[in-house]
């Protein structure tokens, strides 16, 4: 069977939630036995958002194989529970970086380099190396952006000669759009709809799906008027409406037939979807038993995006333990020891988030402090793991200054310090220790009672570690590295025996976190502070 492609786009306004109606259409496919990848084209010039400001595009998603990408991409693997990597997402820098490198070397024989055809040609090869490379039944293609953006026109015309080049047949185009309801008016309005897919019929693209986010239900009427003047079956009007959680999205999608609609156009032949188990999952994240309260205390909280996976990891813990986990947002760079308590008075768990620079440190830090002499469960993930080490070698080695180099070049203790193969590296982007290593989980810790495993794979994004020169004044102080890189012995956790639950962990754990199998340490923190939270009653 030839891989069948469909191209996802989006019109009226960002912010519609293509990617998750991607990861939800690719979670209903896969239910049906489909083999199924998602690509997120993006059309910003930067040759990847590593170097990019978390308030403006959230958090970097790391892939296993150390590609920095879009945060679209953490749901895909949450949803479709699959490994992505460099191949599934591709933004505007990368297809002219890989296009200029080919001009130098000679590859185009001398012809002038164009947009068209050889930018679009490039954009077709990504695609096309994505559908090739694993032998998918569908690939689903998400284009960044809005119809109608200058910047997407490549993207749009590359799919319309992609549709002919691999046959129509073996394609499908869908269109999110919004259908907004207008409360002085009393009604549901299809103009906007239908003005988008009017956009995207004069770049030469007829979607075959309409899904139209609505706060409303689409009646009869106006799914008529839709499929009427946007030349589609009114069958194919597909409404998306306001959820509870976004996992729930693939019932409210199988309920309006969308997986069906797709099924039957790309000629496929598959049984119905089993989703029993994304329906317990979903029964568990709407309905638990149980609540508990953690702090995420990070320098970027005001923007949520910032920590996405962080937040999902939780919200698949929390369903694991039968709880909704509530997260009290807590700015470190408004976090002094004198108003720490005040800030952190009756959560359950803290959990110090990763980040770069010095910004807010000081208040990572309180918190730190506060939570490990207040015997409330402690998760430091990647930088917030460091301020565990630096606050354990102030405030219990007697080592005052201690500090990480990153912060203070000069400290007489750099407890943290940069990685020896980054300090001479000059470009920022793409060169951290990014992907996938391996790390020996020591018996008889935390890490282990809750990896049951003493070999596991964490995925890293940082430049600085643990000084292994200064480790056993740490260690002789009663902190243990419950994990440690076997290759080049760095440290990748460290617990404190003596407390009900402190873990910290150099690695990004909440990177590999799916639907089908929530994060081991995220589990046991929550878990940690569900029991927290019962002594406290």
């Amino acid at each position: 069977m030839s891989t069948k492609y469909i191209f996802v786009t989006g019109g009226v306004t960002s912010s519609l939630g293509k990617g998750i109606i991607c990861a939800s259409l690719g979670r209903l496919l896969v239910a049906r036995g489909l083999k199924v990848t998602i690509q997120k084209l993006d059309p910003y010039i930067n040759v990847d958002p590593g170097t990019m400001n978390p308030y403006e595009h959230g958090e970097v998603f790391v892939t296993d194989d150390g590609a920095e990408t879009d945060l679209d991409l953490g749901h895909y693997e949450r949803f479709l529970d699959i490994r992505t990597s460099q191949t599934n997402n591709v933004t505007t820098g990368r297809v002219y970086f890989d296009v200029i490198n080919k001009e130098r070397k000679g590859a185009y024989l001398g012809k002038t380099v164009q947009v068209i055809p050889h930018i679009t040609d490039e954009i077709q090869s990504h695609v096309l190396k994505l559908g090739q490379s694993g032998n998918y039944d569908v690939v689903i293609v998400e284009i960044g952006g809005t119809v109608g953006d200058i910047e997407s026109l490549p993207y749009i015309e590359a799919v319309r000669q992609l549709r002919y080049n691999v046959g129509r047949s073996n394609t499908l185009s869908i269109h999110l759009t919004l259908v907004p309801y207008l409360s002085a008016a009393g009604e549901l309005k299809t103009k906007p709809t239908q003005h988008s897919v009017k956009t995207l019929l004069e770049s030469g693209l007829q979607p075959d799906i309409l899904v139209c986010r609505t706060e409303h239900s689409l009646d009869d009427s106006i799914r008529g008027k839709v499929a009427r003047f946007c030349n589609v079956d009114r069958e194919d009007v597909i409404e998306s409406i306001d959820a509870r959680s976004i996992y729930e999205v693939p019932l409210l999608m199988q309920k309006e037939g969308l997986d069906t609609r797709v099924i039957e156009k790309l000629q496929l032949t598959t049984p119905a979807p089993d989703l029993t188990d994304w329906t317990s999952f979903v029964h568990a994240v709407c309905y638990p038993d149980h609540q508990v309260e953690i702090a995420l205390v990070g320098k970027y909280v005001e923007h949520h995006d910032s920590y996405k996976s962080i937040v999902e990891a939780f919200v698949h813990a929390g369903a694991k333990n039968n709880a909704k986990v509530s997260i009290r947002w807590v700015q470190s760079d408004n976090l002094t020891a004198e108003n720490v308590a005040q800030a952190l008075d009756g959560v359950d768990g803290v959990l110090v988030a990763p980040g770069f620079g010095g910004r807010g440190i000081e208040g990572k830090l309180s918190a730190v402090r506060y939570a490990r002499e207040q015997q409330i469960p402690f998760f430091g993930i990647c930088l917030g793991m460091q301020c565990a080490v630096i606050e354990y070698a102030r405030n219990v080695c007697g080592l005052n200054n201690a500090n990480s180099t990153e912060f203070d070049e000069s400290t007489d203790h750099p407890i943290i310090d940069i990685m020896y193969d980054q300090k001479d590296i000059e470009n920022m982007g793409g060169t951290m220790r990014l992907g996938k290593y391996d790390c020996a989980v020591q018996p008889d810790t935390k890490a282990y009672e809750a990896y049951q495993s003493t070999e596991v794979e964490e995925r890293h994004r940082h430049r600085y570690e643990v000084n292994n020169e200064l480790r056993s004044i740490l260690s002789d102080h009663g902190l243990i590295f419950s994990g440690i890189n076997p290759g080049r012995d760095l440290v990748e956790m460290v617990e404190i025996p003596d407390h009900p639950w402190f873990v910290g962990v150099q690695f990004h754990p909440e990177l590999r976190s799916t639907v089908q199998h929530p994060q081991p340490l995220f589990v046991a923190f929550v878990k940690a502070s569900l029991v927290h939270a019962h002594n406290k009653a």
